[in-house]
């Protein structure tokens, strides 16, 4: 595994982080708490130093698995959780960045992870009712009492961003990015660059579609957060398989996998690109740390550039109640 430093902050982590959510939230094939903690363990062993968690993953206790499984590493690792959301009755019931909440909840987060300082703590989404000078300055005193390292923005828009960076550096704007979610190159990445702030795209597999193992026939259960996305319905994935088909193709001439391609994509766009793909499976853990290892070509880049670019981007990324928390 190589390093890259997020932005010009200089904090470094694994090229490829991994994203921790899945292990028990969100795609209805929660692991034991014992195979969770084996394939986490697994990733440092593999070289991976960055973790993402947050509260709101399960809620809670996906932040209690990530602090058991990486305890005996701790100053190995760089671990990433999420504030932002009120939660009651194990549900979260909408946005809540005020400074009291913020200062509770990454107590909270750091006697769930059992550790002393959190290493980049993200805003999970823009709440519109709190300034974004008032976030960020909270957090800047967070950094300053020692219990954060650095400061991350979740999904904000450019004028958010800038706002919050003026009041304290942002290390890294975590963003959905990938060959099947372009979006943010329009006005997000350039001005990340422009600020030195880092990328850690989230969904980098596009949920899993980019990995050649879903089709339009493919079908979600109710518990699994893609049968609620208007873009992953059967006539999307369906009409969208070329991109797919071309991913195979190019893995096939450079003996990757669809799923190294689309990481290799990620990383050859820039060097403070770190995605944090997530997998329940030993096999696809081993498979997207070795991405690392594929160097794409000109050709294949201009390839997949312009399928990509052919993409749907007019489809809602999520339900109506969900979107709203998306600032742009």
């Amino acid at each position: 595994m190589i390093n890259r430093s997020l932005g010009t902050s200089g904090l470094e982590v694994s090229a490829i982080g991994f994203g921790c959510m899945g292990l028990n939230h969100g795609y209805g094939h929660s692991l034991t708490e014992n195979d969770a903690v084996a394939v986490i363990r697994s990733a440092v062993d593999l070289g991976v130093t960055f973790f993402d968690t947050a509260e709101v993953y399960g809620p809670y206790t996906n932040e209690e698995l990530v602090g058991k499984a990486l305890a005996p590493v701790r100053d190995q690792v760089v671990i990433a959780t999420k504030f932002g959301f009120s939660i009651d009755g194990g549900r979260s019931t909408g946005l809540d960045s005020r400074p009291d909440h913020i200062r509770t909840t990454v107590e909270e987060s750091l006697r769930r992870l059992d550790i002393e300082r959190i290493d980049l703590l993200y805003q999970h989404r823009v709440d519109p009712q709190v300034p974004i000078e008032d976030v960020a300055g909270t957090v800047k005193e967070l950094i300053e009492a020692g219990k954060v390292g650095h400061f991350g923005l979740s999904e904000a828009g450019v004028e958010i961003i800038r706002r919050a960076h003026v009041v304290q550096p942002v290390t890294a704007l975590q963003s959905e990015y990938s060959l099947w979610w372009r979006e943010p190159e329009a006005e997000i990445i350039p001005t990340l660059h422009e600020l030195g702030i880092g990328l850690v795209p989230f969904s980098p597999l596009g949920k899993g579609f980019l990995t050649g193992t879903i089709s339009g026939a493919t079908s979600f259960s109710d518990s699994d957060v893609r049968s609620n996305l208007p873009r992953y319905s059967e006539q999307m994935r369906t009409a969208h398989q070329s991109l797919v088909d071309l991913v195979t193709a190019i893995g096939a001439r450079n003996n990757a996998t669809p799923a190294q391609v689309a990481l290799a994509w990620i990383l050859a766009q820039h060097p403070t690109n770190v995605p944090i793909p997530g997998t329940t499976k030993l096999h696809r853990l081993q498979e997207n740390t070795a991405a690392v290892d594929v160097e794409l070509s000109a050709t294949d880049l201009d390839q997949l550039n312009a399928a990509s670019a052919e993409v749907d981007l007019s489809t809602d990324r999520y339900p109506a109640h969900m979107q709203r928390w998306i600032n742009r």
